[in-house]
């Protein structure tokens, strides 16, 4: 797979759309109409001036339990960026939804952040080719979103109290679908592994043809000591529980990292973060949190399969396993606390396992 700009220059007939607060609907000519005061997600700052100026640039004021559908496109077409921000303390509390071609359940459903490659406290920099994560917070997702009927794009506020803006723009373009073009999946999961099966799913089964193309993992530690002696493994299709067919060395060597992270182990042991354009290890927080007191490590890595996806033709599995080290060299079964998001192409929209809400939304 090639990364280059050969085809930037070549004309085609998409249309280029694009649907924010101030355009809610995409449509040619329709952005920066709003009126000043024209309904509630109108900013007070624009009461000197007029249509056509910063009237609308945000929604505002999301009540806990409100589904808002930020995007609803006709097809075919495909997203092509995804750029939105609100405060961080929002990004677990609220989940990103994306329903294809008028399906009863969504194909993706993610905590906000998580998707975005930021599930720890929110402040993570990314500079990676399908996610970009900048000051301060400003999130972008450059993940195809292809679709043939239609797409709902949906913020759901799973959280206990109101968002006071959420600012967003959701770039597209009309076209229609090559060939074989497949539909773009994600789901979260968080569980803790236990000492007699220390293993967490990252993917439970997605339905073929497909391929895998990332994952995001943020790994809460409940133990010291090193936390990522276990391997990624990837069942493919008719594989046995017991033998994968792509099974790596290490967490960290799967992160493309190795030896622990560590660069310097002669005079300190932390870990050294990094990000890539395909992998990248953004956010190691080991040192106690002062204004809430002590907290364990927590480490936030992602890996997208974009030069190397994994093909299935029927099913896949993907699981992580937590291991460390006994004192005296035995592998030791962790009880870490770990969220996953997994990303994948299906050539048909499927649903997903919704991402769970409440309390489990949060690290214990």
């Amino acid at each position: 797979m090639a990364f280059d700009l050969s085809s930037i220059g070549r004309i085609t007939t998409g249309r280029t759309r694009s649907i924010s607060a101030e355009n809610p609907t995409g449509a040619p000519g329709a952005g920066a109409r709003a009126a000043p005061g024209s309904d509630a997600h109108c900013t007070p700052a624009s009461r000197d001036l007029g249509v056509g100026w910063k009237v609308r640039p945000c929604l505002r004021n999301l009540a806990p339990g409100s589904v808002t559908t930020i995007a609803d496109i006709a097809g075919p077409a495909a997203i092509t960026h995804v750029w939105m921000t609100v405060h961080h303390r929002f990004h677990r509390a609220l989940t990103l939804r994306v329903t294809y071609d008028d399906s009863a359940a969504p194909s993706i459903d993610v905590p906000l952040g998580d998707f975005f490659a930021n599930g720890v406290d929110g402040r993570a920099l990314v500079n990676s080719l399908p996610v970009c994560v900048n000051p301060s917070g400003g999130l972008n997702s450059y993940w195809p979103l292809a679709f043939r009927g239609r797409a709902r794009v949906e913020v759901v506020n799973d959280g206990h109290e109101a968002v006071p803006e959420l600012f967003f723009q959701v770039s597209y373009e009309e076209r229609d679908l090559h060939e074989g073009e497949a539909y773009l999946h994600a789901c979260w999961r968080r569980a803790r592994a236990t000492r007699e099966r220390p293993e967490h799913v990252v993917l439970e089964r997605a339905a073929g043809p497909g391929h895998y193309v990332g994952t995001y993992l943020v790994w809460g530690q409940r133990s010291s000591g090193w936390w990522g002696e276990g391997e990624v493994k990837f069942f493919i299709d008719d594989d046995s529980a017991n033998g994968p067919t792509i099974c790596g060395t290490g967490t960290e060597d799967y992160f493309g990292g190795a030896w622990g992270f560590v660069t310097e182990p002669e005079r300190s042991m932390r870990p050294t973060t990094y990000s890539t354009a395909f992998l990248g290890y953004p956010q190691a927080l080991c040192d106690p949190d002062t204004r809430l007191g002590p907290r364990p490590p927590v480490h936030g890595l992602y890996r997208w399969h974009v030069p190397d996806p994994i093909r299935f033709s029927r099913a896949l599995r993907v699981t992580v396993q937590a291991l460390g080290w006994w004192p005296d060299g035995r592998y030791q079964p962790l009880e870490d606390d770990l969220a996953s998001t997994a990303l994948w192409y299906a050539s048909r929209p499927a649903a997903v396992e919704p991402a769970l809400g409440g309390e489990a939304r949060f690290p214990s």
